[in-house]
């Protein structure tokens, strides 16, 4: 039997077959379905190997250690079964067994290898664009999509989801115009997916064009309800132009109301959450006991450091609330789990995760020159701990606001201008800005 894109596939069982594209396809769009339509192909034909490393891949999608057993056991079940499996598949199973080992560069290469022969197995094509996403691998997430799209016809299934992935590459390597121009194409030939919109988005944060991005964001919050908690990152990006705009208020409404994920402790609402957080109170904005929920996650999660990102916004948390016991564990235990030279986070931690993390701890501990002095010289270099540009701003954010505390006038007027000049009439710059001023005539 065949995938919805004409792959073959080891299973003859028609049930487990259709669960299987369903599952692919939810996936693709964001749906709580996916795990449960994994699990229904895995079960409804035991010998399909690769619906059991599809169940893996979703355990390890989700971000955290605490499903990484479930995806050890669905990837021994992958192996058990990969006798009859094709050739493709195989290599599934041996990229799903590397990413479980820290081996991301590996992981990356395998699924590359099977876009070669299959530029039609949207599976390896996205968790390669996922992968690359967290390791800061900007090229690639370019590439990888542009290198397959000339075999795509317009009218296969996944063609528009190619397309959205394309958009996004091209947003992070700041070509806006194709960005935009890919994107608004892959949001009208498959309105379903959530990354096509999410790639417009930051085309429009990152031109600073804050009255474009709420118009395009402007759904009703209930809009999504059937997705997964990465609808709340698009409703982060709302709460973004918000603050571009001005309308502060607007933004801390849209985090209560949509952006938290309450008691959820997946990933991206730790991250969404704390970065909208510090982005408010360096405008001066109020927010209240809203840091507690995280820093009490953060602290039941100190050893959990399956994405460098996500350690660095525990720290956020951690520091903001004058847990620095907490925060001190959560460093030392980077410092431990970085030790394995076999894992690929691990010198990304050493050089870019622990140092920032230090500096934040440092910031709120007060020590304003020592903040600056740990940041300043990573600023240019922290693609590696993943994530967008969009979202690693927060780094120059702390570092401007280290410098306006520090009284460092030169250093903080460096950063607005270029951040004026970027994105011209947002309301962060000019506040902070307004505030060096008043921070120069004040010292007069």
């Amino acid at each position: 039997m065949f995938d919805d894109r004409g792959l073959e596939l080891s299973s003859e069982n028609e049930t487990a077959v259709t669960a299987f594209n369903q599952a692919i396809r939810s996936f693709l769009e964001y749906r709580t379905t996916a795990m449960p339509l994994a699990k229904q192909a895995a079960e409804s034909d035991p010998q399909f190997s690769l619906a059991h490393c599809l169940r893996g891949y979703f355990f390890m999608v989700f971000g955290t250690f605490l499903v990484l057993d479930k995806a050890r056991a669905a990837l021994r079940e992958a192996q058990l079964t990969s006798e009859k499996a094709t050739s493709r598949e195989r290599k599934h199973v041996e990229a799903l067994r590397l990413w479980i080992e820290g081996d991301l560069m590996a992981a990356n290469a395998c699924w590359e290898s099977i876009l070669f022969d299959h530029p039609h197995d949207l599976l390896a094509l996205r968790l390669h664009h996922f992968n690359s996403f967290w390791m800061g691998q900007t090229r690639a997430l370019r590439s990888v999509p542009a290198s397959v799209l000339a075999d795509w016809r317009k009218d296969m299934p996944g063609y528009g989801n190619v397309l959205g992935m394309l958009a996004f590459g091209f947003e992070e390597n700041g070509d806006y115009g194709s960005a935009e121009r890919y994107g608004r194409e892959a949001a009208e030939v498959c309105p379903d997916d959530l990354w096509a919109l999410h790639a417009v988005a930051h085309v429009l944060e990152m031109q600073g064009r804050h009255g474009d991005g709420l118009k395009w964001l402007s759904h009703p919050l209930d809009k999504w309800n059937d997705r997964n908690p990465f609808r709340r990152h698009l409703w982060w990006h709302k709460a973004l132009f918000h603050i571009d705009a001005g309308r502060l208020d607007g933004a801390l409404e849209l985090y209560d109301a949509a952006v938290t994920g309450g008691k959820s402790d997946f990933y991206l609402d730790i991250q969404n959450a704390a970065s909208l957080l510090a982005r408010l109170e360096f405008c001066g904005v109020d927010v209240g006991p809203r840091w507690e929920a995280l820093a009490d996650y953060a602290e039941n999660h100190i050893d959990d450091h399956a994405l460098v990102f996500t350690d660095i916004h525990c720290v956020m948390s951690l520091a903001h609330e004058g847990r620095f016991d907490a925060a001190k564990r959560l460093i030392e235990s980077m410092k431990t789990y970085s030790s394995d030279e076999m894992k690929y986070a691990s010198r990304v931690i050493r050089t870019l995760g622990v140092p920032l993390c230090e500096s934040i701890v440092a910031f709120e501990q007060g020590r304003y020159d020592d903040a600056v002095n740990g940041i300043l010289p990573l600023r240019h270099a922290t693609g590696p701990v993943g994530a967008s540009h969009a979202q690693r701003d927060i780094f120059d954010q702390y570092l401007l606001e280290a410098a306006l505390r520090a009284n460092k006038v030169s250093l903080a007027q460096s950063i607005l201008q270029e951040r004026m000049l970027l994105k011209p009439g947002t309301h962060e710059a000019e506040y902070k800005q307004a505030r060096l001023l008043q921070g120069a005539l004040t010292a007069s």
